[in-house]
This record gives C-alpha cells, sequence and structure tokens, in this order.
C-alpha cells in the first residue's frame, strides 16, 4: 500500500485491551502496529483510552497510575524508533498542569489524550473536547475538557495527506470535526471506545456517516474489542467515504487491523465485513462478556446450577462457547418438586455439550430446615419461606463448590426476573457473575433457538433440548408452579419493562399504549421495591442502553410513585 499525498494507508488497530495492563497493553500495540506498517499503513489508529484500557475509573485518581501512563507511552514510542515511516495515534490519559497537593490527596488535571508517536518520539497531541456523562459514562468525573484549557485540534501530517484526530463523543458534535478541517485536515480519523448495547453499531455509523457528509470529508473509527466488568466493546471499526457510505468494516468481536485508504477526492476502501443481526450482536456480546471475565479476572473456570429450565440451559451454552466444555461444570440440585423432565433434559443438555455434569439432592437439607424451624413454624401454612429456603440451599451449595475448586458460579437469573424480584436473595441470585442479567425472557427464548438454528445449520447437534424451550417456565419450588401464576405472560411483562425501564415513560402513558392499569400499576411497583435485592446482585453483562448496572441509579429508599 504505497502512499502518496493524494492518498495515505491506515491501518485501525481494534484491539482488547485490558484495564491497568499498561505493559501488556503497550506490547499489543506495538505488535498491531508493526502487522499495520507491513501491509503497508503510514498511519496507524487505537482506539480510546486503548494503553489503559477503558474506562479505568478510579485508577485515574491515583498519581502513581498517571506516572506510569505517561512512562508507558514513552516506553512504547521507542520500541518503534524503528519504523520512521509510520505515524501512530495511541489514546491514553494524560496529566496537564500542576499537582496540586492538599492534606488528603493529590489533586490533578488530566485529559483523556491522544497522543502521535513518530521516529522514537511523541510529536503531538490532542485533549478530547466533549465529555459524555450518561448512561455508563462518567468521564467528567476524571477529565477536564480540550477547550477548558485552550488546546487546539490536531492535524497529523503523514506523507504530505493531512488528517484530523478526535476521541469519541467529539466526532458526535460539530465543532471538532470543523475545527480539525478549519486547520486544514484532508480527512479524520476518530478514537472510540463506545460500549456495546443492541443496535449500536448501525447507530455509530449513522452518525459518523452524518458527520462526514456535513464536512464532505471520509472519516475513519477505531474502536475496542473486548470485555470489562458489565461492559463489553464489538469492534466492527470502520470507514466511510465523505458521502457518508460506509466502505470498510472490520469483524465483530475479535481483534483485527484494518487496513484501508483514504483519498484526497473523499474516498475511503478497504474490506468491508457484514454487520451481525441482533441475536448474532447479543450472543457475541455475552460470549464475550464471559470469556473476558473469567479470563481477566483469572478464574480457572464456571460453574452452573442446571435445572432443566430456559435460563440455565441459555447459559451454560454461552459458558462452552465462550470458555470450552473442559472450563464449564454443571450442577443439577433436586427437590421434591423436581419434575422428571428437569432431570431428564439436564442430563441431556449436559451430554450434548460434554460438559461436567453432577447431581446433589437438595431434599435431606430442606428437610433438617424445616425441622429445626418446625417450632417457629407452627401453625403457619407453607410459603415463599420455605420456596426461598430450597434457593439459598442451592446457592449455598455452589459457592461451596467455587470456594473448594476456584471457579466463579455463574447466576442465571434475566433482566425480567431481576426487574420484578422473581429472585431469591442469597439464593438463586448467589454467585459471582450475572450472564443474562441484562437478557428479557422474551429475548432468551429468542437467543436459545437462534444458538440450536446455528448448530444445526453447521449439521450440529442443538445444544438445547427442545423440550426445554417449549415447556411453561417454572421455578419448581412448589408443586405445579408456572412463572406465570405470578407475573403477567413474558410479552406483556417484558414490553412493559421495556418502556418504563428503558424508555422511562410514565404509568399512565405506558396505559395509553393499550395495557391494563392495575398490570401495570403492579409491575412499576415490583419494579421498585425491588431496589434493594438489585443492589446485592452480581455484576452483570449489559447489551441494552439501560441495565441493572451503571445506566441504572435509583434510590431504595422513595415515595415517588408515578
Amino acid at each position: 500500500m504505497a502512499s502518496s499525498s493524494s492518498t495515505l494507508p491506515v491501518a485501525l488497530l481494534q484491539f482488547n485491551a485490558t484495564v491497568g495492563d499498561l505493559d501488556g497493553n503497550a506490547r499489543r500495540i506495538a505488535a498491531m502496529a508493526r502487522e499495520a506498517h507491513a501491509a503497508g499503513a503510514r498511519l496507524a489508529v487505537t482506539p480510546e483510552l486503548a494503553l489503559t484500557g477503558y474506562p479505568p475509573e478510579d485508577l485515574l485518581l491515583r498519581p502513581a497510575f498517571m506516572q506510569a501512563c505517561d512512562a508507558a507511552l514513552a516506553q512504547l514510542a521507542k520500541s518503534l524508533a524503528d519504523l520512521p515511516d509510520l505515524h501512530l495515534v495511541v489514546g491514553h490519559p494524560k496529566t496537564v498542569g500542576d499537582d496540586v497537593r492538599t492534606r488528603s490527596m493529590a489533586v490533578l488535571r488530566r485529559v483523556n489524550a491522544a497522543s502521535v508517536l513518530h521516529a522514537g518520539r511523541v510529536v503531538g497531541g490532542y485533549a478530547k473536547r466533549e465529555l459524555p456523562n450518561y448512561q455508563v459514562f462518567d468521564e467528567r468525573r476524571y477529565f477536564t475538557t480540550g477547550r477548558e484549557l485552550g488546546l487546539g485540534p490536531l492535524v497529523v501530517d503523514a506523507g504530505g495527506f493531512k488528517v484530523g484526530v478526535l476521541i469519541c463523543e467529539d466526532a458526535w458534535f460539530d465543532e471538532p470535526g470543523a475545527a480539525a478541517k478549519a486547520a486544514g485536515a484532508q480527512a479524520l480519523v476518530v478514537l472510540n471506545a463506545s460500549p456495546f448495547h443492541l443496535g449500536k453499531a448501525a447507530e455509530r455509523e449513522a452518525r459518523m456517516a452524518e458527520r462526514a457528509r456535513a464536512l464532505s470529508l471520509p472519516l475513519a473509527y477505531a474502536h475496542l474489542t473486548g470485555g470489562q466488568d458489565e461492559i463489553v466493546f464489538d469492534g466492527a471499526s470502520f470507514a466511510v467515504d465523505a458521502t457518508g457510505a460506509v466502505r470498510a468494516r472490520a469483524h465483530s468481536f475479535e481483534e483485527q487491523v484494518l487496513p484501508l485508504r483514504f483519498d484526497i477526492a473523499g474516498g475511503a476502501s478497504g474490506e468491508l465485513a457484514p454487520l451481525p443481526g441482533e441475536e448474532a450482536q447479543a450472543w457475541g456480546a455475552l460470549v464475550t462478556g464471559v470469556r473476558d471475565y473469567l479470563g481477566k479476572n483469572g478464574f480457572p473456570g464456571a460453574i452452573i446450577g442446571l435445572s432443566g429450565g430456559i435460563d440455565s440451559a441459555l447459559v451454560l451454552a454461552i459458558a462452552v462457547d465462550a470458555l470450552g466444555a473442559d472450563k464449564v461444570r454443571a450442577v443439577m440440585m433436586p427437590s421434591p418438586y423436581t419434575a422428571d423432565i428437569s432431570w431428564i433434559d439436564a442430563r441431556e443438555m449436559a451430554r450434548r455439550l460434554a460438559v461436567r455434569y453432577d447431581e446433589i439432592a437438595i431434599e435431606p437439607m430442606f428437610d433438617a430446615f424445616r425441622q429445626s424451624l418446625a417450632s417457629e413454624f407452627a401453625g403457619l401454612p407453607e410459603d415463599a419461606t420455605e420456596e426461598n429456603i430450597q434457593a439459598r440451599i442451592r446457592g449455598t451449595l455452589l459457592m461451596a463448590l467455587s470456594n473448594k475448586s476456584g471457579r466463579i458460579v455463574l447466576t442465571t437469573g434475566n433482566k425480567s426476573e431481576m426487574a420484578t424480584g422473581y429472585c431469591t436473595l442469597y439464593g438463586d441470585m448467589a454467585g459471582g457473575f450475572a450472564v443474562i442479567k441484562d437478557v428479557a425472557k422474551t429475548l432468551v427464548y429468542r437467543l436459545a433457538n437462534w444458538r440450536n438454528a446455528q448448530a444445526e445449520a453447521r449439521g450440529e447437534p442443538a445444544p438445547i433440548p427442545e423440550r426445554i424451550i417449549t415447556r411453561p417456565p417454572s421455578a419448581e419450588l412448589r408443586p405445579g408452579q408456572l412463572d406465570q401464576d405470578s407475573l403477567p405472560p413474558y410479552d406483556v411483562l417484558d414490553a412493559i419493562l421495556a418502556r418504563y425501564m428503558e424508555e422511562d415513560r410514565s404509568v399512565d402513558e405506558i396505559v395509553a399504549d393499550g395495557f391494563e392499569r392495575t398490570t401495570v400499576e403492579r409491575v412499576a411497583r415490583l419494579i421498585k421495591v425491588n431496589e434493594y435485592k438489585r443492589r446485592q446482585a452480581p455484576v452483570g453483562i449489559r447489551i441494552t442502553h439501560r441495565s441493572f448496572g451503571k445506566d441504572w441509579r435509583y434510590p431504595i429508599t422513595s415515595k415517588f410513585r408515578a
């Protein structure tokens, strides 16, 4: 890919950063930069805060961390000194101004920065001008804007072709891109760490297409991939030409060096990978989230309580895709109310996925609890108390197996259950990572059917037995129990939850959409009174724009009821 003043070969370094692993991230950036250079690139671009991983959160408040970032950046520049015809744009945090000491801490002014590395040195820098402070973003807690500091645009001259540098949110606003063009930019590159939610990839491309058309400049978008706690980054880095047409796109949920070319006439060209459909996006996010949460935190494997129901079946299939069958263990813990078909289906699914499968009956322990509490409960009917005891026995067993083996317990509660409190504190909520915490029950069924269809298309057995998908869902904590005994039908429940929780619609507005008022009011009440449970739930993967994590910060104690 030869360069000239009328064209520029570029590479987007889409990689999976680990927060705080400065040396490891720097080595990976250097290796990808060398791969890009070997492919002909003369400008390579990392994602936002690539050196630290995103989001580093309160690590940024530690002066020692910021000093280590500076040292890692300098070392990265030196490590590429033998590539004098490559300009590398790297995202990292940077301290600006003086270190002001107080009695308790060092108060630093920081910027979310991009630096240009060339011939072993840092030869240019940029500070993000628009700081997001919504959904999972909290950048105003940590950073000062480049605008506040009076810092201007950055335009990189790479072999006579001039490229303006923006960082993520900057490209969603008019001023930063316009300033870069006024400073001579013939194209734009945007460093990004944009957390995944369903439909976000298409939204990004549409907004960047608008920016390219408004400025009549081609634009390339370098994006992270991988999981970080509850957040997942989906990759799918891309480039649009000056008309807004997508001309290059990297694959989703995998590392990749994406070569592309800008030209002086506003063109952009390169490999164009397809965007996955919604179920494929969700599956990719969930698999990535599990793989990286366990891998980056050093867990040797996972344990799942397999009930014979749809939720635990889906979590088991995700875990096997993420980790491999050898790292996943399924444990069936039948009670006196467990149906025979639950045993049969759980055993069959474990066989299909070739995971270790064990059965530990909880009836002896359940009987012991009831005997110990008999005098306290004398004359009182059985109710949710006894149901919760069963769930808590199972949670205790799973956590004991986790403690002995080091494997993490993956919980199996879905978003519909978390919203309405249809889950047991210290029972089925016990565990280390909540895989489908942001997956509504209706989507659980869609994903199960999608995964089975993918297997069948490859000539493989479906991982989830069909009866698990088709039988009515039940917690099996009392005779003949069904979820719909105490909850609205899931299609109704999920539609109300989407409006109330994700769209912030009022009860009256939802009723106006045709839902029964008593049902809407009951669902809204369940959401509110179960906030205390959700605060004690494990972190889980975010796949919607409003998850029960950093997106959701409602008070436990509140009298507001609309």
